[in-house]
């Protein structure tokens, strides 16, 4: 009877530090909204949807709008996903007699930066929600008689793929999983499921958008355009298609920025006189493909082109940099005709004034979970919990690595699911590695930290 009691003691422990967790994100009641989401917000409301934002979000807004008109469902439907996730992971420790990891499960939703992200009401936490959620079923549907927690599971993979065309790098680490050990049998076995994943994925948001009869916005002229005025501003050569400006090369150079793409839309001031109206009726006078335009441009400037996601891959993943690029958490909703605002109040200042302080330092750098999420997969050989370590870790790197190449900007949400995917990769390789002899325990530490030891090092000498 006394184990009974202690055992379930442990549970609701577990469940507290999760309770917290969740109260830190809650403290931007009822939802953050940025301008990204008071844009989708009005789509929601209008039913006239566009693809410069994941519709999937929108349809799912205006499907709750009756029921509440707030940001407040959105906000509680992402931290359900995610919560949820986390409960799993912390209840199927405690099960198999593991309480000290499923109180490190849950300690991870206190980690200041990523419950504050999760406070806003944006596709990246509704995607971390989905994939959390998932992560958890995928692990715990093995077995045959398990089989309507993988479907459900894929189900939720193929959601978070019509948030983020990028998302699929996130997904496939959970559909091998999903997919089952008959799938890793062999290399070629393994190569043939990763490439039906990811055309699954990849196809799951063009679908969504056409299903809901999304009009095309030309989003991907975001991409293409960054990464055209990086390879004009390092090449010294015009290589866009024919533009209506005189001098494109010392136009584009003077607004180019490798920090963000932003700098050619239409919503600043001053209006570059190269801006995306301008590039788009370009594209569209042309006939031209944008992918296919880019592509060959990469293949007649590679080096010009490298330069230029170089310096921006490092300026978003605050390595070698000085100084804040951006802030790490939004205090304060956009200016937006509902009146949605967030609660003001000492919670919200003190969780502010932590999370400005630690986005300075190693917490606020996303090389950091990189490296850790390297260490970590290379340090799962023969682990207990090697299955979900390596499918944790795995979607925080590939996810993560893909920005250095999908990325227009330097916001730190860009990398909240390889923040929440290697801390949980992290509590079930410490918990596994405190059962092992010393020896054993020592060598996991070291591959695991090496990485990151070597980022934090590099990354803290350049900044003296």
């Amino acid at each position: 009877m006394a184990d009974t009691i202690r055992n379930r003691a442990w549970l609701a422990i577990a469940l507290l530090v999760l309770a917290a967790g969740l109260a830190i994100s809650l403290v931007y009641w009822p939802g953050l909204v940025t301008y990204d989401s008071v844009r989708q917000y009005d789509q929601a409301l209008s039913g006239q949807f566009d693809d410069w934002h994941p519709p999937m979000m929108e349809w799912i807004w205006r499907c709750l709008i009756p029921l509440w008109p707030s940001p407040a469902p959105m906000l509680l439907l992402q931290l359900g996903l995610y919560g949820a996730g986390i409960a799993g992971f912390a209840i199927g420790a405690w099960r198999r007699g593991r309480p000290w990891l499923a109180i490190g499960i849950c300690a991870t939703t206190v980690l200041p930066l990523p419950a504050a992200l999760m406070g806003e009401v944006l596709k990246d936490c509704l995607m971390a929600g989905a994939l959390t959620a998932a992560a958890f079923l995928a692990l715990a549907g093995s077995g045959k008689r398990h089989r309507v927690w993988r479907i459900v599971s894929a189900l939720l993979v193929v959601f978070a793929a019509t948030l983020r065309f990028n998302a699929f790098l996130a997904g496939v680490p959970l559909l091998l999983v999903i997919a089952g050990p008959r799938c890793w049998q062999s290399w070629w076995r393994l190569g043939l499921t990763a490439l039906a994943g990811t055309v699954l994925l990849l196809a799951a948001m063009p679908v969504a958008n056409r299903v809901l009869g999304a009009t095309h916005s030309d989003v991907e002229l975001s991409l293409v355009t960054f990464d055209l005025a990086g390879i004009t501003r390092n090449s010294g050569q015009d290589v866009f298609p024919r533009l209506p400006v005189a001098n494109p090369v010392s136009v584009i150079s003077q607004c180019y920025s490798p920090v963000k793409w932003d700098t050619f839309s239409w919503w600043v001031d001053p209006l570059c006189p190269v801006n995306f109206d301008v590039i788009r009726a370009a594209f569209h006078a042309g006939g031209i493909s944008p992918y296919g335009y880019l592509a060959g441009q990469i293949v007649r400037h590679p080096i010009a082109y490298a330069q230029h996601r170089l310096t921006h891959w490092n300026i978003a993943t605050r390595f070698a940099v000085t100084g804040m690029i951006d802030r790490p958490v939004q205090r304060e909703s956009a200016p937006n005709d509902w009146g949605f605002v967030v609660s003001h109040g000492a919670w919200l200042d003190a969780v502010d004034r932590l999370d400005m302080a630690l986005g300075l330092g190693p917490p606020g750098w996303p090389c950091c979970y990189i490296a850790l999420a390297l260490g970590l997969l290379l340090a799962s050989a023969r682990l207990p919990s090697a299955l979900a370590i390596r499918m944790l870790s795995g979607s925080a790197l590939l996810y993560a690595l893909g920005y250095a190449v999908f990325s227009v900007a330097s916001e730190l949400r860009y990398y909240l699911w390889t923040m929440i995917a290697g801390a949980l990769a992290l509590a079930f390789t410490i918990s596994d590695a405190a059962t092992l002899p010393a020896a054993r325990r020592w060598q996991i530490a070291v591959v695991a930290i090496a990485p990151l030891a070597v980022v934090l090092v590099t990354a803290s000498l350049w900044r003296m």
